[in-house]
């Protein structure tokens, strides 16, 4: 090859290299800033919990037709493990499915520990219960009905109704609305740990109470876990036979 061809080589190779450089900044041409990632890369927790969890439990954790996340007395009596293996596994006997990969979903390990972490970061305030006893998070098997029958009368018919079947209006039972707890058609959607984890954590967005202040006036303290339990011994008893079998593993 004589110098002027080999020249002229230099110059092409040169030309297509500054060509492709300039490529990365031709218009449209999108900026490393701006690549899409693969699902199993995205690690942000705002953008996991607004892809896998809003759609339930409300874009802010709360306001949601799922228990509430955005809930410090929730998160105090679950924990770390509860919220993981949630996510990770799902809920038995409820509508949550699992998210993970090992479980049939779509999440990577590491993806289900950004959103509990990410959970209890963002809304939990662990100094608020350092000095209360918290009750235990599993529900317990051998909850008393006739009990909690009482309980329930004393602590929750304010809102739910001495029978569970929402609160009434002249002779009119508004048996449909969300406050009725003793419905079997909501019962058939809720396991008995779902049921306990409400009254453990309330529904800060509707106004319910948590464990701590649903009894008043001259019996003014928490419930007890026992408490607790036979309250949902008591819900529970109005499930139909055979329309969900209450799961006590997870939550």
């Amino acid at each position: 090859m004589n110098s002027r061809n080999f020249i002229a080589s230099l110059l092409a190779v040169g030309i297509a290299a500054m060509a492709c450089a300039g490529c990365s900044n031709a218009p449209g041409y999108p900026r490393q800033s701006e690549e899409v990632l693969r699902p199993e890369q995205v690690l942000d927790f705002q953008t996991l919990y607004k892809s896998n969890c809003a759609g339930c439990h409300g874009e802010n954790g709360r306001n949601g037709a799922a228990l509430s996340l955005n809930n410090p007395s929730y998160l105090a009596v679950a924990g770390m493990d509860t919220l993981r293996t949630s996510i990770a596994k799902g809920v038995g006997g409820t509508l949550m499915p699992p998210f993970a990969k090992s479980s049939g979903g779509m999440l990577t390990d590491q993806q289900v520990n950004v959103l509990s972490q990410g959970i209890l970061q963002t809304w939990s305030r662990p100094a608020q219960f350092t000095s209360v006893t918290l009750p235990a998070y599993i529900n317990g098997p051998s909850g008393d009905a006739g009990n909690g029958q009482k309980l329930f009368v004393a602590a929750c018919a304010r809102c739910h109704g001495t029978d569970g079947m929402g609160l009434k209006s002249g002779d009119k039972t508004m048996a449909a609305n969300r406050y009725a707890v003793a419905d079997p058609d909501y019962l058939a959607l809720v396991n008995d740990q779902t049921l306990r984890s409400f009254i453990l954590g309330g529904r800060p967005d509707e106004g319910m109470p948590d464990w701590q202040k649903y009894l008043s006036g001259s019996q003014g303290r928490a419930l007890t876990s026992q408490e607790i339990t036979d309250i949902v011994a008591w819900v529970a008893s109005h499930r139909i036979q055979g329309t969900n079998e209450p799961v006590q593993k997870h939550p």
